[in-house]
């Protein structure tokens, strides 16, 4: 199996231009043969928590349409980020197209203290199955919790999806935290990550894979956007410049 982190820039609460990018980005990476592309935390809007309960949206959102189209297409698991309406406020959610099957959503269950104001936490736990692999989705912050990554194993997690939106500090935790748990719980750890800005922040890019041993096999750099490509069973890495 193909694992495709993409490294993007996403144009603040503009739905359409995220829109189109993210469908360029998912043929680009399946013309490199990618069984599941992962996008950063809130990619289809940016992070902009200040702006989210505006953009917020259903999982089953028709202009989403696209990807499952793009999914049955190419064979692939492909997972984007968006703020969405849940039952008790805003929620910051995965939403999955998987061929031939119905979308999913996940929604980050550990807010950090900054996003109180303007998120509540999701409450159901996910995995996802694609070429006989189980995946595990975590969204930034509790992707460094090592209790989340616990019960991602416990449920049989072989892929854990981080999709994040990191600093440059967010990023140095990352790099000490994901081989740790990629080594413990033998699960390959994939994060997405964005670059530019991001509310009061700079995203630092650096999206990396690390192999269910915890060795870092591919990173990219802090600056531009990429595709970052590992195949589980060959072992085969590379990185990919973003047209």
């Amino acid at each position: 199996m193909k694992l495709i982190a993409a490294q993007i820039l996403p144009v603040p609460g503009e739905y359409e231009k995220n829109i189109t990018r993210h469908i360029d980005v998912i043929h680009q990476a399946a013309s490199q043969g990618a069984d599941l592309v992962l996008f950063p935390e809130l990619s289809l809007t940016g992070y902009e928590p200040r702006l989210a309960e505006v953009l917020a949206v259903h999982p089953s959102d028709g202009r989403f349409d696209e990807f499952q189209r793009l999914s049955d297409l190419y064979g692939m698991t492909i997972a984007v980020g968006a703020p969405t309406k849940g039952t008790k406020g805003t929620e910051i959610s995965m939403i999955t197209f998987q061929p031939g099957l119905e979308r999913t959503s996940y929604s980050k269950q550990h807010l950090h203290f900054d996003e109180l104001p303007f998120f509540t936490p999701g409450t159901e736990k996910l995995v996802l199955s694609q070429a006989n692999f189980v995946l595990a989705p975590a969204i930034c912050y509790e992707s460094l919790q090592p209790s989340h990554a616990a019960q991602a194993a416990e449920s049989g997690a072989q892929v854990y999806l981080a999709s994040v939106a990191k600093s440059e500090r967010g990023i140095a935790s990352a790099n000490s935290h994901y081989p740790m748990i990629a080594k413990k719980h033998s699960m390959t750890v994939m994060m997405a990550n964005c670059i530019g800005s991001a509310d009061d922040f700079v995203a630092a890019g650096c999206s990396a894979i690390w192999n269910n041993h915890g060795e870092l096999v591919c990173s990219a750099n802090a600056f531009q956007e990429a595709l970052v490509a590992y195949d589980v069973q060959t072992g085969e890495a590379s990185i990919f410049s973003l047209a």
